[in-house]
């Protein structure tokens, strides 16, 4: 690599972790409200495994023959920013790359963003942990907007997935909102959800208010929902179908503004940091095997 390219991870005939190349790719300039961020750490997240292994294609998100860049959510140190971003050189920050049709994405040397898409990371807070909050903060975040408000008669929230990232971070975020939180995890997990405010099961046996479906239970947790209650879902693009009233919503997590409090969270210890493995970029597809093992807890973590 020299001083005008960084390397990139990308698919372009996608058909799981060992379809993914490497790329020597130029670099380019920010512009006006855009930095140029030297990534430190981007965390591997469910949504990166199926777009290496052509889920998105096949829905037509990303039209077929379309180079796709991985990963979402990165920590880095700003390089050059551009007129009205806000930040200098040498900042600290994390943020996303959004959308399923950019061409490179967070799996590499370096990223060109918007301003809106990033925030300041705090100093307690080191870059490998801040890389695996951004997409999972928001997305918990964002899910419990799409359900609504709690009411003292609907306030029953069973969180599915909830030894998950999004699902701890739902968890965590939930009762603030009102929301009375059970999470719904293996027996392993039970210290995990309780530690965080939640009551713990690991076979709901009757329906509930709402469900945030962290473990994309699909039609399975639609059914643990009663009539007229809320579901939303984590797989943009196949909700299940609406039956018995029920309102079903899937989260597309975006940069929304929230980013930097979620971060001040996380450095305060109110959001769960966990990290299974850190692993150099160019062992990508390493990684995203042991990603996809049952059973993982927390996020491997890439290394550029």
């Amino acid at each position: 690599m020299s001083t005008n390219t960084f390397r990139a991870a990308v698919v372009r005939a996608p058909s799981g972790p060992d379809s993914i190349e490497i790329l020597d790719l130029p670099t380019r300039a920010p512009g006006r409200g855009e930095a140029r961020i030297a990534v430190a750490a981007a965390s591997i997240n469910p949504v990166d495994l199926a777009v290496a292994g052509g889920v998105f294609h096949q829905r037509g998100v990303i039209p077929p023959g379309r180079q796709a860049g991985l990963g979402w959510d990165f920590a880095g140190t700003v390089i050059e920013s551009g007129p009205g971003t806000g930040v200098e050189p040498g900042a600290r920050v994390a943020g996303v790359v959004t959308g399923f049709d950019r061409e490179i994405g967070a799996y590499a040397d370096e990223v060109v963003i918007g301003a809106s898409e990033f925030a300041v990371v705090p100093e307690a807070l080191d870059l490998v942990a801040a890389s695996t909050i951004p997409i999972n903060g928001l997305a918990a975040a964002q899910m419990l907007d799409l359900l609504g408000a709690p009411t003292p008669e609907s306030n029953r929230l069973l969180v599915t997935g909830a030894a998950g990232v999004v699902g701890g971070y739902l968890l965590a975020l939930a009762g603030e909102r009102g929301w009375q939180v059970t999470g719904l995890a293996r027996a392993d997990d039970e210290a995990f959800v309780r530690g965080l405010g939640a009551a713990f099961t690991t076979s709901p046996d009757h329906r509930w208010d709402a469900v945030a479906d962290g473990a994309a239970m699909q039609s399975t947790g639609l059914a643990l929902v009663r009539d007229g209650g809320r579901f939303v879902g984590v797989q943009p693009g196949a909700a299940p179908q609406p039956e018995r009233g029920i309102s079903v919503h899937t989260v597309v997590a975006h940069a929304d503004g929230r980013l930097g409090d979620l971060l001040e969270r996380a450095a305060a210890g109110a959001l769960p940091i966990r990290v299974h493995a850190t692993v150099p970029l160019d062992r990508v597809a390493d990684a995203q095997k042991e990603a996809a093992k049952p059973g993982v807890r927390g996020r491997v973590v890439l290394l550029p």
